[in-house]
């Protein structure tokens, strides 16, 4: 995640720095060094971000099940964590999920498959809807 899209993102959730560092976990010194580029944003707090704005906009609403949208066959339905734990609109968020028949062994793999998926853009779109 860019800093650009951080702090646009901190926007939308419509919280100050405090309040946002207190919902990731982090300092309110790192939420200013994320903004300002001067430190990467890590991976978990990445990860938190798109969680937060998936629910803060009801995606989980949408019905935006990945095994659907990407017509996942059986057998490789059963064996991804998305649908063993009902979680298909948060097929990004879960490691060790099986896309385009490849489990990806880091979350910068990942989410580089991830921001070409059709279920991870709608989740931006949805961001930006408003």
């Amino acid at each position: 995640m860019k800093r650009e899209e951080f702090s646009h993102y901190r926007k939308i959730l419509e919280k100050t720095q405090k309040e946002l560092s207190l919902l990731l976990g982090v300092s309110v010194k790192a939420v200013r060094s994320y903004e300002q580029g001067w430190r990467t944003i890590p991976a978990h707090v990445e990860r938190q971000m798109f969680f937060l704005l998936s629910r803060k906009k009801g995606f989980q609403k949408k019905g935006n099940r990945c095994w659907v949208r990407k017509k996942c066959p059986e057998g490789k339905k059963k064996n991804c964590p998305s649908w063993e734990f009902h979680s298909g609109d948060l097929c990004w968020f879960i490691s060790g999920t099986i896309c385009d028949g490849k489990i990806y062994k880091t979350w910068r793999e990942k989410m580089t498959v991830c921001r070409s998926c059709e279920v991870f853009i709608t989740l931006l779109e949805a961001i930006e809807d408003e």
